[in-house]
């Protein structure tokens, strides 16, 4: 019974998810990240793909992080006083034209979004390349976590098993 409760997906995946979130969460807080959540958020997303997929979908997830904080630096530096429901829009277009002309994948351009989204418009202390840093760093935590369990995952003789049924 204990035995057919361990070999079942579920409860692997459950539990390399778990170990990821906890060692993305372990190192946002170590960093001293303000928004420290968006380690394990960004960890439980990469955590449902294959070790493959991750690999791929992670580099355009990175990518577009930069891309997306880059973007909103320099959008808010041009239109700080007067940010607003047209320029936002805007710049969400635009974002999206600079990731088609980089060549990158629409994963790259949901998360440069997301990224532009929270630098531009949650309430902030700081300034907005200091936000755009710190969520490039909470992302990337969040991601190599995953990729790191995912690959000792993938080489443990265990999790081998369990792909093959």
């Amino acid at each position: 019974m204990i035995k057919k409760i361990l070999n079942n997906m579920w409860v692997k995946h459950s539990f390399q998810t778990s170990l990821a979130v906890l060692i993305s969460i372990t190192c946002a807080k170590f960093l001293g990240l303000a928004e420290f959540y968006w380690a394990p958020i960004s960890t439980i997303i990469v955590m449902q793909s294959t070790l493959g997929q991750s690999w791929d979908v992670s580099k355009q997830r990175i990518y577009g992080t930069i891309i997306g904080a880059l973007f909103a630096g320099a959008f808010d530096f041009a239109f700080h006083a007067s940010i607003n429901s047209f320029n936002y829009t805007l710049g969400i277009f635009i974002l999206g034209l600079i990731c088609h002309a980089l060549r990158l994948t629409m994963s790259a351009y949901r998360l440069g979004g997301v990224t532009f989204t929270i630098i531009l418009l949650m309430h902030h202390n700081e300034v907005a390349w200091r936000i755009g840093f710190d969520r490039f760093v909470e992302v990337a935590v969040g991601i190599c976590s995953a990729l790191l369990v995912s690959f000792i995952g993938s080489k443990c003789p265990v999790m081998k098993d369990l792909k093959k049924k």
